[in-house]
C-alpha cells in the first residue's frame, strides 16, 4: 500500500470518528492498524490449466511407427518397411499392393520394372512422384515371392494407410490394380469392373486402372489403361486449378 493510500484511509476513518464523538479528535491513528505487515496477503493467480498437448503425427513420425510394426507375419520375412515416398502435398496419390523385391531392398515404392513403367504411365498425363505425387502401397512389408498380401496383412497396414491419406489430402487417389483397389474401397469386384468409373473415399474421387506389373505381362491392357489415364486426367483438371494450368502453358 502506498503512503497515499494511508492518508486517504487515514483521513476517512478519523472524519467517521469525529462525526460519531462530535467533536474533533486528535489522538486518533491508523498507523499500527495499517502497516503492510498487517495487511492480508494477496490471492494467488489462479493457476493456469496446463494441458498437455496431443503429439502431432507427421508423415515421419508415421514412418518411424511403420519402421517398428509387428501386426502381421510380414514384419518376419521383410528387409525394409516402404511407407511412401513423393510431395507432402500430391494432387494425386498412388496406391499399389505392396512391395516387390527391389523396394524390399530399397525401402521405397515403384522402384523395379514395374516402378518405372509408372512413372512413364504418370509422366504421360503430367504426373510425377517428384513434383505432384505421393505413392504408397496397401501394406508396407513385402510379402514372400510378391504373392498377394492376406486380408488380415492388409487389415493390419489399413490404419497406417489411412492416416497417410488423411495427412496427405490429395485432390485425387489413382489405384492401380485389383489388391489396391479392393482394399481401398472395400469392395470384392475385381478390376474388370470398378475400371471407367470414379468412386470416392472421404470425399476424395477414386479412379482404378491396371497394375504396371500387369501390363509388363500383357501388353494387350496399355490401349485399356491409356483411356484410364485420360479419364482420370480429364476429371483431375476440373478439380485442380493448378494442375488444370500446366496443360494452358
Amino acid at each position: 500500500m502506498t503512503a497515499k493510500e494511508k492518508e486517504l484511509i487515514y483521513t476517512l476513518l478519523k472524519t467517521a470518528q469525529d462525526n460519531l464523538c462530535g467533536y474533533a479528535s486528535s489522538s486518533f491513528s491508523v498507523a499500527p492498524i495499517f502497516t503492510d505487515d498487517m495487511l492480508p496477503p494477496p490471492k494467488p493467480e489462479p493457476a493456469t490449466e496446463q494441458k498437455e498437448k496431443p503429439a502431432s503425427t507427421t508423415l515421419t513420425s508415421l514412418a518411424d511407427k511403420i519402421a517398428t510394426c509387428t501386426r502381421c507375419q510380414l514384419c518376419k520375412t521383410r528387409r525394409n518397411v516402404v511407407p511412401g515416398m513423393g510431395v507432402l502435398q500430391p494432387l494425386v496419390c498412388v496406391i499399389g499392393e505392396g512391395p516387390g523385391y527391389e523396394e524390399d531392398l530399397s525401402g521405397l515404392p515403384f522402384v523395379g520394372a514395374a516402378g518405372k513403367l509408372l512413372d512413364k504411365m504418370l509422366s504421360a498425363i503430367k504426373l510425377s512422384r517428384a513434383t505432384n505425387c505421393y505413392i504408397c502401397n496397401i501394406v508396407k512389408c513385402r510379402p514372400p515371392q510378391n504373392r498377394t498380401p492376406l486380408p488380415e496383412e492388409a487389415a493390419a497396414c489399413e490404419s497406417f494407410l489411412q492416416a497417410q491419406l488423411s495427412l496427405l489430402k490429395p485432390k485425387m487417389i489413382l489405384c492401380v490394380g485389383s489388391t489396391a483397389a479392393k482394399n481401398l474401397l472395400q469392395t470384392a469386384d475385381g478390376i474388370t469392373r470398378l475400371r471407367g468409373a470414379f468412386y470416392d473415399w472421404n470425399g476424395i474421387p477414386v479412379g482404378v486402372t491396371y497394375h504396371p506389373s500387369a501390363l509388363l505381362r500383357d501388353v494387350r491392357l496399355k490401349g485399356d489403361a491409356w483411356e484410364d489415364l485420360q479419364r482420370f486426367r480429364d476429371r483431375l483438371r476440373t478439380i485442380a486449378p493448378d494442375y488444370n494450368a500446366a496443360f494452358s502453358a
